[in-house]
C-alpha cells in the first residue's frame, strides 16, 4: 500500500498559514491523490485492493510532489507540513491518503495474505522485495488456504507453554491476518477454543491492562455521556449486525474487572464468526466503563479504565439508556445486542427493560440455560424417561442458575402441557443462605422468589440433597470445590446414574473436576462442566466429560436471528435451539458418555440451530426477511462467512 502521511500544525499566525510551506503545484498534486473506495465483491465487502493503473497514477502524483521538495538540514526531505519544526506545545494534525498496495497492504489484517500472495499479485501490488520469494501454494480455483500457513501457525502456537502466551499469539494473528486467524481457529477449534475463550480469556481479562496493545473494540465510559451516538460513529465499520457488550462487573467467576472485561466481547465475537459464520466486519465489541470496585485494579498503574468506584442508580441507568437508544438509532431495529457478564442486579433489569423494545439476548441467563437444557435433554438417552421425571437441585441462584431453572420449567411445561408454575415445583435452588424456601420469600431478590417452595429451612448442600433427593445436581455458584466427596457420594447413593453439572467458569471455579465426579460416584455419574476437562480413566473405562459451553448455542442462535431478520428474542427460540443441539448428539457420542457433539462439527451444528431458531421466528411472526427460504439449513450454510483468501486484481 502506498501511503502519504501529511501532518500540519496550527500556530499563532492562524489557519491561513496552515499550508504556507507548500507550493501551489504541490497542493494540486496532493489534492489529486485518490482515496480509493472499496471494491465490493461477494464475500469480501470491505475489499480495498485497487487496480494497478490507479496505484501507478498515485505513485506519479507522489513523485511529482517529491521533485519540488527542497533538501532539508542533514540531507533529508523538507518537512513541508511543519511537524518536525513544531514544538511540543504546538498542535499537529494528522493527514493520510492511501491506497491498498505495497507495504501497508501487508499490514492490513482484512486483506493481508502473507506468503499466499502469488507472483502476479506481488507485481500488481508492489510487493516485490517486501516478502520472501517463497509462495505458499493454494488449491487451484478455490483460493483456499495454504496448509503450510495453518500448519506453521499451529506449530508456533504449540511451542508456547503458557495458555496466555497462546492467547496473545492468536490475538496478534487476528491483527495481522484476519482470514488466517479464522481459518486456524475453525480447523483446530477443539484445541484453540480454550485459548481464545474460557478459561484463558479469564486470565487475559485479569491482565488486560498489561497485555493491551491495540484497540479491539469500542470503549464507552462516563466521559462519553451525552455523546454516545457520536462515539459509535467513530467505529470504522457501518454494517454492524451483532454487538456484544459488557460493563465488566462479573467477568466469568472472577468478579469485577472493570474496563478490562473487553476480552469477553472480543472473544465472543470471534466465536460468532468462527462458529456461527457471522461476518467479522458485522461484529462490534463494546465495553461500558462506569468504574470498578476492584481496589487492586484501581491501584494498578497499568489499569486502562476509569479510576473511580462504579456508578450506580440513576447515573448508570441514564448511561445505559442513552447507549441502547443510540444503538437503535444508528443501526436499526434488527441489530442484535448480546449482554455479557453484567452483575445480577443489572442483568435481569436490562433484559426485562429492553427485551420488549430491542433485539437483546443475555448469554449468562439465556445462553447458559439453553446449552444446559440441551445437555439435560440429551442425557435422557442415557438414563431413560423424560425431563418431567426428574427433580433438580441447583447450587447457585444468580442469573445463570435462575435462567437455567426457568428454561427447564418451560420445557417441562411444554412437554407435559402443564402450567409453568407447576413445572417449577420440580426445581429447587440453594444460595449462600441455604435452600430457598417460602419462609424466606420476603427477603429474597425478585428473580429468586418463583423458586421459594414450601419446605423447612435447610442450611447445607448435603442436607438439601438428602432432603430433596434430586436426580440432577447443577452448580452455578461461581465458587470452586463446592461439590465435595460427601456431596457427590450423596448423589450416587440416591441415584443409579446421578446427573452432575459443574458449570462455573473458569476451571479454577468449577464445583468439582471430572475425575472427582467419576471417581466419587464409582464411574456412574453423567457429568458435564462449564470449562473443559480431559478424559478420565476409572477402573479400565475411559469417560469423556461433556462441556456445557455456551459456544454451542449463541453463534447458531445469533445466525438464526440475523438470517430471518428477527426483531425480538422469544423463549420458544431458546427451546428450539436446545432441542436442535440435543438432536446433533449421535449414538457414537453417547457411547463415549458425551452429552454434546464434538466441536469439530460446530459449523454444521450452528447451521442446524440457526435453521430451527429461524423457523420458530417465522412461526411466531417475528421474522422480517420474506419469503421464508425453503431449506433453512442450506440457507444458513450459505450465509456463513468463509475465511478463504480472495484473488486480487
Amino acid at each position: 500500500m502506498i501511503s502519504l502521511s501529511r501532518t500540519s500544525f496550527l500556530n499563532n499566525a492562524g489557519v491561513s498559514e496552515l499550508y504556507s510551506p507548500v507550493s501551489s503545484r504541490q497542493r494540486r498534486y496532493a489534492a489529486s491523490l485518490k482515496v480509493v473506495a472499496s471494491t465490493s465483491r461477494a464475500g469480501d465487502r470491505n475489499g480495498t485492493v485497487v487496480m494497478e493503473s490507479v496505484v501507478k497514477e498515485t505513485r506519479e502524483a507522489l513523485a511529482a510532489v517529491e521533485v519540488e521538495q527542497e533538501s532539508a538540514v542533514g540531507g533529508g526531505v523538507q518537512d513541508v507540513y511543519g511537524e518536525d519544526t513544531a514544538t511540543e506545545d504546538q498542535y499537529v494534525t494528522p493527514w493520510s491518503v492511501s491506497v491498498a498496495s505495497g507495504y501497508t497492504l501487508l499490514r492490513d489484517p482484512h486483506h493481508n495474505k502473507g506468503l499466499a500472495f502469488n507472483d502476479k499479485e506481488r507485481d500488481a501490488h508492489y510487493l516485490r522485495g517486501l516478502l520472501p520469494p517463497a509462495v505458499a501454494s493454494q488449491e487451484l480455483q478455490t483460493y483456499a488456504f495454504s496448509t503450510h500457513q495453518v500448519k506453521k501457525m499451529m506449530h508456533n502456537l504449540r511451542q508456547y507453554q503458557l495458555p496466555l502466551h497462546k492467547y496473545m499469539a492468536m490475538m496478534d494473528l487476528q491483527e495481522r491476518n484476519q482470514k488466517l486467524f479464522y481459518k486456524v481457529l475453525i480447523d483446530h477449534v477443539e484445541e484453540l477454543l480454550p485459548v481464545v475463550y474460557t478459561p484463558t480469556v479469564g486470565e487475559a481479562c485479569q491482565k488486560y491492562g498489561s497485555i493491551y496493545m491495540r484497540p479491539q473494540g469500542l470503549y464507552i465510559s462516563l466521559k462519553e455521556k451525552g455523546k454516545i451516538l457520536e462515539v459509535l460513529r467513530n467505529w470504522p465499520e457501518r454494517n454492524i449486525q451483532v454487538i456484544v457488550v459488557t460493563d465488566g462487573e462479573r467477568i466469568l467467576g472472577l468478579g469485577d474487572l472493570g474496563c478490562q472485561g473487553m476480552g469477553i466481547p472480543v472473544g465472543k465475537l470471534a466465536l460468532y464468526t468462527a462458529l456461527g459464520g457471522v461476518q467479522p466486519s458485522a461484529c462490534l465489541p463494546i465495553t461500558i466503563d462506569v468504574g470498578t470496585n476492584n481496589e487492586t485494579l484501581l491501584n494498578d498503574e497499568f489499569y486502562i479504565g476509569l479510576r473511580q468506584k462504579r456508578a450506580t442508580g440513576q447515573e448508570y441507568a441514564e448511561l445505559m439508556h442513552e447507549f441502547m437508544s443510540a444503538i437503535k438509532q444508528l443501526y436499526g431495529e434488527k441489530i442484535l445486542i448480546q449482554f455479557e457478564d453484567f452483575a445480577n442486579h443489572n442483568a435481569f433489569d436490562l433484559l426485562a427493560k429492553y427485551g420488549t423494545t430491542h433485539l437483546v439476548f443475555n448469554d449468562d441467563i439465556q445462553g447458559t440455560a439453553s446449552v444446559v437444557l440441551a445437555g439435560l435433554i440429551a442425557s435422557q438417552k442415557l438414563v431413560g424417561g423424560t425431563l418431567s421425571d426428574h427433580k433438580f437441585l441447583f447450587l447457585g441462584a444468580g442469573e445463570a442458575g435462575t435462567g437455567i431453572a426457568e428454561l427447564i420449567a418451560l420445557e417441562i411445561a411444554k412437554q407435559t402441557n402443564t402450567p409453568v408454575e407447576e413445572a417449577r415445583k420440580k426445581i429447587w435452588l440453594v444460595d449462600s443462605k441455604g435452600l430457598i424456601v417460602s419462609s424466606r420469600k420476603e427477603s429474597l431478590q425478585h428473580f429468586k422468589k418463583p423458586w421459594a417452595h414450601e419446605h423447612e429451612p435447610v442450611k447445607t448442600l448435603v442436607d438439601a440433597i438428602n432432603n430433596i433427593k434430586p436426580t440432577v445436581l447443577i452448580g452455578t455458584s461461581g465458587v470452586g470445590r463446592q461439590f465435595t466427596k460427601e456431596v457427590v457420594e450423596a448423589m450416587a447413593t440416591i441415584n443409579e446414574k446421578p446427573i452432575i453439572f459443574a458449570l462455573s467458569n473458569p476451571t479454577s471455579q468449577s464445583e468439582c473436576t471430572a475425575a472427582e465426579a467419576y471417581t466419587w460416584s464409582q464411574g456412574r455419574a453423567i457429568f458435564a462442566s462449564g470449562s473443559p476437562f480431559p478424559p478420565v480413566e476409572y477402573e479400565g473405562k475411559v469417560f469423556v466429560p461433556g462441556q456445557a459451553n455456551n459456544a454451542y448455542i449463541f453463534p447458531g442462535l445469533g445466525l438464526g436471528l440475523l438470517m430471518s431478520g428477527t426483531i425480538r428474542v422469544h423463549d420458544e427460540m431458546l427451546l428450539a435451539a436446545s432441542e436442535a443441539l440435543a438432536s446433533q448428539v449421535t449414538p457414537e457420542d453417547f457411547k463415549k458418555g458425551l452429552l454434546y457433539p464434538p466441536f469439530t462439527n460446530i459449523r454444521k451444528i450452528s447451521a442446524h440451530i440457526a435453521a430451527k431458531v429461524a423457523a420458530k421466528a417465522y412461526e411466531l411472526g417475528l421474522a422480517t426477511r420474506l419469503p421464508q427460504p425453503k431449506d433453512l439449513v442450506k440457507y444458513a450454510e450459505s450465509c456463513m462467512y468463509s475465511p478463504s483468501y480472495r484473488s486480487y486484481r
